[in-house]
């Protein structure tokens, strides 16, 4: 008999996390890569929020939490919702878990069945459809356009909905491409779901805080109040705080949705690490001017960038409006051959070859459902940045 479970056949390990693996494998080995992969600011996490953690520990909040959040972090997260988006949620509408993806999962996890679809727009975070799948529904995946900005159309979104619709995932700013909706685009999305009463929405907002060039937020549940009662507003401080490892993610919804999510948290992870919840509440109560800052440096890395690679070969990089992600196509190089006689064929081909012959790791499109693209993090130095992009110039300059 086989050990393992039909369902894992669905699912694939991570490639973001997988190529962040290679490079630090290579990194290790005494290679010269500079790995521009990982999801993660570079800041460390505000001196105020560790203090708080620490302070915590003394206090000896060291024990289980209620399931899905203590109160003062369900207050803090509730906060939040009032004072940056107008959306107003009593804590028993409030869910904490580990981390946004942990959000998803129960929310996914606890409310579809066999033969269900979720509409995801490509490019989209790589576990998007396997989370999905994991639960076994369907994917049904919506490819965006380049010349859209990568941005889902009203259109394409009534299209894509059948009576089997359950969920439309919706992220903006968007991983991989950076892309975020206006109102207006937003709107008439939700115009399109308000025709659909059985099609929730899961709006995925973690880098809410990170847009560039006076653009302005907004998620659908505050451009639509009449969708509130069927939207789960997922966030969490691992973007905005720089605080990936202390695994804590939120969400905001209908209280139905909200106790079937904690009742399955209650049978997997159980409660998020106690200490980590009080940091997270001085992160969301505590100043929040750092993040000007933090916007600024983010910006003048996309400008660096977008600029860079736009001057290479084959390469076509627009600007995004938010995130620390940028999407270039690499349409133009596919057919060539690198300087170490490899022929690129994908977009895969093409981030294997820059990483073998350049030494930069980034992620092929391919793993965001999208090619021939390839996504790169600009969530770290200037100084590797430009070293990269220069490696990258090369690179191209050298496919024949």
């Amino acid at each position: 008999m086989e050990l393992l479970a039909d369902a894992l056949a669905r699912v694939k390990p991570s490639p973001t996390m997988a190529i962040t693996a290679k490079a630090r494998e290579l990194k290790a080995a005494g290679e010269d890569v500079i790995g521009l992969g990982a999801g993660e600011p570079d800041f460390d996490t505000p001196e105020n929020v560790k203090r708080a953690a620490i302070d915590a520990i003394n206090r000896g909040e060291t024990k289980y939490t209620a399931v899905d959040g203590i109160p003062e972090l369900k207050r803090a997260v509730a906060a939040k919702f009032e004072r940056d988006n107008g959306l107003s949620y009593a804590t028993d509408e409030i869910t904490v878990a580990s981390g946004g993806k942990q959000v998803l999962y129960n929310a996914l996890l606890a409310t579809l069945n066999e033969g269900d679809e979720v509409i995801i727009p490509a490019p989209y975070w790589v576990s998007y459809p396997d989370i999905v799948m994991l639960a076994g529904a369907t994917p049904v995946i919506v490819e965006t356009k380049l010349e859209d900005k990568f941005k889902l159309t009203p259109e394409e979104l009534e299209k894509a909905i059948t009576p089997k619709t359950r969920w439309m995932i919706f992220n903006s700013p968007s991983n991989p491409t950076g892309a975020a909706y206006t109102k207006d685009e937003i709107k008439a999305l939700t115009d399109v779901l308000m025709k659909h009463p059985d099609v929730w929405v899961l709006s995925d907002d973690i880098y809410e805080h990170l847009v560039y060039d006076d653009f302005e937020f907004f998620t659908p549940a505050q451009v639509e109040p009449k969708l509130k009662e069927r939207t789960l507003t997922m966030n969490g401080v691992s973007k905005a705080y720089s605080m990936t490892g202390w695994r804590i993610g939120f969400g905001g919804g209908p209280k139905k949705l909200i106790k079937a999510m904690a009742t399955l948290q209650s049978q997997s992870t159980s409660n998020p690490c106690s200490i980590s919840q009080w940091a997270a509440v001085e992160a969301l109560n505590g100043p929040q001017d750092f993040l000007k800052d933090w916007v600024e440096s983010f910006r003048d890395r996309r400008d660096l960038v977008v600029s860079m690679l736009n001057q290479c070969d084959g390469l076509e990089c627009p600007t995004p409006e938010g995130a620390f992600y940028v999407y270039p196509s690499c349409a133009e190089t596919i057919g060539k051959t690198t300087e170490g006689g490899k022929l690129i064929e994908t977009d895969e081909d093409f981030v294997s070859a820059l990483l073998g012959e350049q030494g930069v790791a980034v992620v092929h499109g391919a793993a965001f459902g999208l090619s021939p693209f390839f996504r790169i993090s600009y969530a770290t130095g200037k100084d590797d940045l430009e070293e990269a992009c220069r490696r990258i110039q090369r690179f191209c300059a050298n496919l024949r």
